[in-house]
């Protein structure tokens, strides 16, 4: 027998074992969990999987939970794998509750924090209660509004350098240049992370090859064998920790991004320690992400942060300021040029700004249709599309409006005990047209200039402005403001000085690749590829 034979054998030996310890805890937590409400929803048509696959493997469940929603009410639950079953909320007031809640009720299950720490490390993502508030507490300074103010230059710096090698590239075409707008976002959001967090050039930009670049466009979960995936459903959906500890093909994927972002962060921090040491670094350095990191790594410190939580907080936020902001300014590109008199609108506000550059407070106020478009991608495509949680307390959500359990009986507010999985969908939440109105499926701006004055159940989420992109609650995002102003700042630039189109037409399919974060891509493209004609702005 071969070692591949025997590794093959040993994998499914573990699993069986596996499986079989999970019944047996799952038969306990269901006798032990009876006394939460019983509600509607779907029949299950797999003991084994439920509709853990569909959860597990898919891009976005937002619209299969909206026709759940539609059928059995805005709080239901749902069959996973092993006989267990989950708690999905649409519900405002429910949703509002559970992200109050954080931290107290409903926490990262050890799943969830098993497969953060296989990507990132034990930082700010995966800690919960006194811990993650001692982490955040020692991050906040750097994301305050007059930290946001004095980093709003770097956002421009790097906008204005792409604009450079863009015209460069125009100017030796006839008719505008066919540009993989996605690649280059890509790059002017790392090196303003690089800058404003780190106080780094990964000079990305100008052609340099980046190491977290690579990491991070390495990982890709396409295809991936039969056992793998099977592994991975069992994993999200039943909830068996072990799991995230096999060496499977996603795990070892994982591994390696995070030993490579984590060896990157370690020559960050090396190198402002040495700049620290030979006085090289200003007050200003001292006050951004990574001086905060070391004063905290002090040992003296109140907020003491260890050697690997500092190194995991720099995973996150390169995580953050690389993946999810290029991923928000490639899909404004994309809406854009589906719809360009949407286009046209935005570009004129920003040439009647007059000549300089908005300030932090006017990006924030001044521009309302720049303001627009940002909220409405945002709304439409959230980095992150759920929040799965488990609830360590038993627990009363109220509700909104009345659902009818199982048992027929009508309720405003629902039992959850102590083990029950629940799960907010922000993609859902957002698109759904119970909250937005029959258009919230579509690309559509004008809805943010009159939404105080509409009756819409959206207005009802106390999210960042009623969106749950951001999360809300004691685990809201931190680097919110951040990440709206570099946002606005690239899309300023570029708007105002370039037009963009689909080199086929407005109708052009997009696709979405599989990675760490799903990326969209133009239908058909071997990668994460967005090819666009851009020419100057007349």
């Amino acid at each position: 027998m071969t070692l591949v034979s025997q590794l093959g054998l040993f994998q499914l030996l573990l699993v069986g074992a596996g499986l079989w310890l999970a019944a047996t805890i799952t038969r306990h937590l269901l006798n032990r969990t009876a006394h939460g409400t019983k509600l509607n929803g779907p029949p299950r048509d797999s003991w084994l999987f439920g509709f853990s696959r569909q959860i597990a493997l898919s891009l976005d469940t937002g619209l299969q939970f909206q026709e759940w929603a539609a059928k059995y009410g805005p709080v239901f639950d749902i069959p996973v794998a092993l006989g267990k079953r989950r708690l999905i909320l649409s519900d405002p007031k429910a949703v509002n509750h559970f992200y109050s809640m954080e931290r107290s009720v409903y926490i990262k299950s050890q799943v969830t924090r098993d497969v953060i720490a296989n990507l990132f490390g034990r930082g700010l993502l995966w800690a919960e209660g006194e811990s993650h508030k001692r982490q955040r507490k020692a991050l906040t300074p750097a994301f305050s509004n007059a930290a946001i103010r004095r980093l709003t230059s770097v956002f421009y710096d790097s906008a204005y350098k792409l604009k450079l090698y863009w015209e460069a590239s125009i100017d030796n075409t006839a008719d505008g240049a066919i540009i993989d707008v996605e690649h280059w976002m890509n790059r002017v959001a790392l090196d303003s992370i690089g800058i404003a967090g780190f106080s780094h050039d990964f000079r990305s930009l100008d052609g340099e090859y980046s190491a977290v670049a690579a990491a991070f466009d390495s990982l890709t979960f396409e295809g991936g064998s039969v056992l793998s995936n099977f592994l991975f459903i069992l994993l999200v959906g039943a909830q068996l920790s072990f799991l995230a500890h096999l060496p499977t093909e996603r795990n070892r994927i994982m591994g390696n991004l995070r030993r490579t972002i984590s060896d990157i962060a370690d020559d960050l921090l090396e190198k402002t320690r040495r700049e620290k040491r030979t006085h090289v670094t200003d007050e200003s350095a001292d006050r951004s992400v990574i001086g905060l990191l070391l004063k905290a790594e002090d040992g003296d410190s109140e907020l003491h942060m260890n050697e690997t939580e500092v190194i995991a907080q720099v995973n996150v936020l390169l995580l953050a300021g690389y993946e999810t902001t290029s991923i928000s300014l490639t899909w404004a590109l994309i809406e854009l040029a589906r719809m360009p008199e949407k286009q046209a609108k935005l570009r004129d506000e920003l040439i009647q700004h007059g000549t300089t550059d908005p300030t932090w407070d006017q990006l924030v106020s001044a521009l309302p249709y720049l303001d627009a478009v940002v909220l409405e991608i945002l709304r439409l495509h959230p980095p992150v599309d759920q929040t799965p949680r488990e609830a360590i307390v038993d627990d009363v959500i109220p509700l909104g409006e009345p659902i009818t359990t199982a048992s027929g009986e009508v309720v405003d507010s629902i039992a959850v005990t102590r083990g029950t999985q629940v799960t907010v969908s922000i993609s859902c939440m957002n698109k759904s047209e119970v909250l937005w109105g029959p258009t919230a499926k579509e690309f559509k701006p004008e809805r943010w200039l009159t939404l105080d004055a509409e009756p819409l159940r959206a207005r009802e989420i106390q999210g960042h402005r009623h969106l749950i992109t951001f999360l809300d609650g004691p685990r809201t995002c931190l680097g919110k403001s951040f990440a709206l102003a570099e946002f606005k700042a690239a899309l300023f630039v570029l708007v105002r000085n370039f037009t963009f189109e689909f080199p086929d037409g407005p109708e052009t399919a997009i696709g979405t690749h599989r990675g760490i974060i799903p990326r969209p891509k133009v239908a058909g493209q071997p990668a994460a590829n967005v090819p666009m004609k851009v020419r100057r702005a007349e």
